[in-house]
């Protein structure tokens, strides 16, 4: 909807800019679904920096676009994107549903696929490691990241940096400090192909032999 109108999003943007002056300012681009959506969108951040440096405005420190990573057909261009993108964030919320083409808001399809499934994690972990490889920010936001176990997963899956609700970071935090991080990535790397629909109770598993926080 933001790039059918334009003029919308270019005012978005402008307020964006203005607010952020003399400040690092950060601007992450949603349910985007190819590369040339991002290309397009952040033709528009440059032109609203243009626009803002003729007349004379106070401009931010510096600016960082990214995009919401949360339609699998981007992950398939994730090498091409990250020639563009600043840093990417993993919506885990939405990216799970179009997976496995299942709404979530459905009570009859909502239990069919669990977030822990190897196909999801092993699908992060393709996400991570092209990240990593070009050294380029990510981080995850969504459920997923607010509860132990997920949260757990995503660490052994090599995500650093996650997103949830202040009340889940207590609980979360507890995890963190109880968890041996290169014992859990050595043992999710035996697990990613497994023909399970999920690895719950692996992981619970692993959690309770080492007194993991969960």
């Amino acid at each position: 909807m933001s790039l059918d109108r334009p003029a919308l999003l270019r005012q978005q943007l402008r307020a964006l800019i203005r607010a952020a002056s003399g400040r690092q300012l950060n601007v992450l681009f949603p349910m985007v679904a190819d590369v040339p959506e991002f290309i397009q969108a952040r033709a528009l951040v440059d032109k609203e920096m243009d626009r803002e440096r003729d007349r004379g405005g106070a401009l931010p420190s510096s600016v960082r676009v990214g995009a919401m990573l949360e339609v699998p057909s981007l992950a398939v261009q994730l090498e091409t994107l990250l020639d563009y993108a600043d840093f990417l964030s993993v919506g885990s919320n939405d990216l799970g549903q179009f997976l496995f083409a299942s709404d979530r808001g459905n009570p009859k399809l909502s239990g069919r696929y669990d977030t822990l499934s190897p196909v999801q994690l092993k699908f992060l972990k393709g996400i991570v490691d092209t990240c990593r490889s070009r050294d380029v920010s990510l981080s995850l936001c969504g459920e997923m990241a607010g509860t132990p176990l997920e949260a757990m997963a995503l660490l052994g899956v090599g995500f650093r940096r996650l997103s949830m609700a202040g009340t889940c970071i207590g609980p979360v935090k507890a995890m963190v400090r109880s968890v041996d991080i290169a014992a859990l990535e050595a043992f999710m790397q035996f697990h990613y192909d497994l023909p399970e629909r999920t690895l719950r109770e692996q992981l619970k598993a692993f959690a309770i032999d080492r007194g993991v926080a969960i």
